[in-house]
């Protein structure tokens, strides 16, 4: 039997003031068959344009802007139907903007020190829907940037689970654990299409975009520690 055709390439938009890093990511990824720089933006307020003239699959999105930040420039993009993934561009490993990406539905970030093949590696899982940020990074990065409000978070992160049945809150839980859904499917006795409806039912009920916003929620609840 033949093997199946691969499928179209990632496309990607890479968004940073700095020309030089715009070039160097252009570069890198370039160089992956499967991957396609489909556009440059040097601001977070191109964005929108980019993203309706580009129809990225990913945007690799700088934290820090002069005029609009990547923070504000992934609120506004994620609160759309149909939103690109966004994966944040850093310099820091704990930083309050990173986590408020994150909470506004960034599927994960990444130094900007990160390695060619890790970078090319990371592009590739976010564009086949898979978040890059484990359980334990989200958990070491909220410990890490002190937040106020954090008894409000827990009261709204408890009042959305309950809105879960007792199977959706345990696979929300073993999401927020960092178990693939194989791993739930054995933990919990179901087939891997069941974890799949529930982790996708989740998602719906609790309004959010991914599985990274699901172990924030199940973090600020405290089922994690």
């Amino acid at each position: 039997m033949n093997p199946a055709p691969p499928g179209p390439p990632t496309r990607v938009l890479i968004v940073d003031d700095d020309a030089l890093v715009r070039a160097g990511l252009s570069m890198i990824l370039g160089g992956a068959a499967d991957l396609v720089v489909v556009g440059e933006g040097a601001d977070g307020d191109e964005v929108p344009r980019l993203v309706a003239e580009c129809r990225p699959d990913v945007v690799l999105m700088d934290i820090r802007m002069p005029r609009v930040d990547g923070l504000a420039a992934t609120e506004g993009l994620r609160a759309a139907a149909g939103a690109p993934e966004v994966v944040i561009l850093t310099t820091f490993h704990a930083d309050a903007q990173v986590l408020r990406a994150l909470r506004a539905g960034a599927a994960g970030f990444l130094l900007k020190d990160t390695p060619p093949g890790e970078l090319v590696a990371a592009i590739r899982r976010v564009g086949a829907g898979e978040p890059i940020l484990s359980p334990a990074v989200t958990r070491q990065l909220i410990a890490h940037v002190a937040e106020g409000g954090a008894g409000s978070r827990r009261e709204r992160a408890r009042a959305l689970l309950a809105e879960l049945s007792d199977r959706e809150r345990e696979v929300a839980v073993a999401v927020g654990s960092g178990r693939s859904n194989a791993e739930i499917a054995a933990d919990l006795y179901m087939s891997v299409a069941t974890v799949k409806a529930h982790v996708s039912r989740v998602l719906a009920k609790l309004r959010l975009n991914n599985r990274v916003q699901i172990a924030l929620i199940v973090y600020d609840a405290g089922h994690l520690s």
